[in-house]
């Protein structure tokens, strides 16, 4: 008997937080939705926060995931971008969190390695690399590409995990 677990994978930002939600029952992992978070680029920052907070609880309200998995923040020469995508990801992280959801964060590179082979991977080949493992997700856009990427992450973590505490 195995015990499917539900992972909600978020790639944070203001202008677009990507989300995928998959199923993982053993090592079989399978898609189950995902999507985009726009919130419009007009709005004040504190309210583009509070949308993304609120799309991600919508999520989490809607989806009951088990847990959540995240990318860390891409630290750029510009600091004040930095420092505002953090604020994106402390807005996805608190839903998930406030709902007693535990999230796990990962670098973009060991994402990238996990689902690609390469931590130097485009954007492009992640989507592909997403495609081929979740076939049912059809085409997707490149930040829910980056979010299933980042729940499929998680997954491999999980089972690395599991087999590490079997030994």
């Amino acid at each position: 008997m195995t015990n499917i677990i539900r992972i909600l994978g978020l790639d944070p930002g203001l202008r677009r937080t990507g989300w995928g939600l998959i199923a993982v029952d053993g090592v079989r992992v399978s898609h189950l939705a995902h999507g985009v978070i726009t919130p419009s680029e007009t709005l004040p920052l504190s309210e583009r926060l509070l949308l993304v907070f609120q799309g991600v609880s919508d999520l989490v309200d809607a989806h009951g995931p088990d847990e959540a998995a995240i990318e860390e923040t891409f630290v750029t020469k510009n600091g004040q971008s930095t420092l505002k995508l953090g604020h994106a990801r402390a807005a996805a992280m608190l839903a998930p969190a406030r709902a007693g959801v535990s999230v796990a964060e990962y670098a973009a590179a060991v994402v990238k390695k996990a689902v690609v082979g390469a931590g130097a991977a485009d954007k492009t080949q992640v989507a592909f690399m997403v495609r081929r493992i979740l076939p049912a997700a059809g085409e997707v856009s490149a930040d829910a590409a980056d979010a299933l990427a980042v729940a499929i992450c998680h997954a491999n973590s999980r089972r690395m995990r599991r087999i590490g505490d079997a030994a």
